[in-house]
């Protein structure tokens, strides 16, 4: 996570790389740059507390990955570490709501790995109904990146779509992200699903 004061928005601006989360209770603006990743912003609706996630797996974990995983790069976790952590800043459950952003065909992937991307959206949307936090808005799939803003004291969101394929940094930078999560699972046998 990189912390700097935005001059345009006269804020401070809290950047989110893949396997991240934050929650804020003072009013930063929360910012990620998405490919195939998912950020779900989280917040209360009363209470000005908001939070930020950004994942790429849906909730996959190999047996030797339990204790040593980065555990925030898969949904499952982000979505509960981002919850419990809004829970314990102040947020009431029952004013939460949320907005999901990113999940665009940006990367390849093996064949053995299904639809990567298609899952990140599946999954978010269906944790969310179930956890019965209404998605009030969206900008899902497709094959641009994103980057996204996220005002946490107004739960304000905006959103700028782009061309992956101008923006070599950010395909590398998600391409080696990429990597180090599916480094160990070419030799394992088989997954955990959570």
């Amino acid at each position: 996570m990189n912390k700097f004061y935005s001059k345009k928005y006269q804020h401070d601006v809290i950047m989110l790389r893949a396997g991240e989360y934050v929650v804020s209770r003072h009013g930063e603006i929360l910012y990620t740059i998405l490919g195939s990743c998912i950020a779900t912003c989280i917040y209360d609706t009363e209470k000005c507390i908001g939070g930020m996630n950004h994942f790429m797996l849906p909730g996959t974990l190999l047996p030797d990955e339990i204790l040593t995983s980065d555990i925030g790069r898969y949904g499952m976790f982000a979505m509960e570490l981002l919850i419990g952590e809004l829970i314990k800043a102040g947020a009431q459950r029952e004013n939460l709501a949320a907005k999901i952003f990113g999940g665009g065909n940006v990367l390849q992937f093996r064949t053995q790995d299904g639809d990567v991307t298609g899952s990140n959206i599946r999954f978010a949307q269906k944790y969310l109904e179930l956890e019965g936090i209404p998605t009030l808005s969206k900008d899902l799939g497709g094959d641009c990146g994103r980057k996204v803003l996220f005002f946490s004291d107004t739960a304000r969101a905006l959103v700028k779509r782009f061309d992956i394929e101008k923006e070599k940094e950010i395909i590398d930078e998600e391409n080696k992200y990429k990597s180090m999560i599916f480094r160990n699972r070419r030799t394992a046998p088989s997954a955990i699903f959570f």
